[in-house]
């Protein structure tokens, strides 16, 4: 049994990123927590109601995968470049320090949001094996919307080394997907049921699985 740690800067980001293989984890008998980053606040343009949904579109995704935990950081979404890194590094490595997960998972720094850079530049901060010698394994997850979108010409593309067959737990990924309705749409947006769907079955493809997600192998040390 393994402690498992998602890192997402924004609630919806560990679904997409590596909802299959939380769910995959959970049916081993794997201890699932999630750690969310940023929040919605009125002041930066958020109206109430859609933060009174997203509130109730949480507690549900965190029921649907039967998290040990739930964590919230609550700085503010969009915002976190503009907090000094000490500060963001402090909060997430006390969840670590106190969660001492064995494995982490937390989104691509080469993200179009700079919220997954800040977040990705804070958890590997977090994560000196000569520090924190519980963890074992980071997994670097892509998002859809964000990962794709990525167009700095100095940041290399999202390029997986590890593939992990999600077939028996795609629809339940797209179900709890479902869940952030306020996110979703029709395609060709890219969260839709369909893109999921074709971004798993791409994965799939290169990995002789009928659907995967993909993942970038930071660390893996082996005792």
């Amino acid at each position: 049994m393994t402690q498992i740690l998602v890192v997402a800067p924004h609630p919806d980001d560990e679904t997409l990123g590596c909802g299959g293989t939380l769910l995959r984890h959970k049916n081993i008998g794997d201890k699932l927590h999630w750690l969310i980053v940023t929040s919605m606040y009125e002041n930066h343009g958020f109206s109430s109601e859609l933060i009174r949904l997203r509130e109730n579109e949480i507690d549900q995704v965190n029921d649907a995968f039967g998290f040990e935990t739930k964590t919230r950081l609550d700085f503010a979404s969009t915002q976190l470049d503009t907090y000094p890194m000490a500060e963001i590094i402090d909060k997430i490595g006390g969840v670590i320090s106190e969660l001492s997960p064995g494995i982490i998972y937390l989104p691509f720094r080469g993200d179009a949001h700079s919220d997954h850079a800040a977040t990705f530049d804070a958890v590997t901060a977090c994560c000196k094996p000569f520090r924190n010698r519980q963890i074992r394994k980071l997994r670097i997850y892509e998002t859809l919307s964000e990962t794709e979108f990525a167009t700095s010409p100095d940041t290399r593309s999202f390029e997986p080394n590890m593939w992990v067959n999600i077939t028996d737990y795609l629809e339940e990924k797209i179900a709890i997907m479902k869940i952030y309705n306020s996110e979703m749409e029709a395609s060709p947006f890219p969260r839709s049921e369909e893109n999921i769907r074709a971004l798993a079955r791409f994965r799939g493809s290169r990995s002789s699985f009928l659907f995967a997600e993909s993942f970038f192998s930071l660390m893996e040390i082996i005792d």
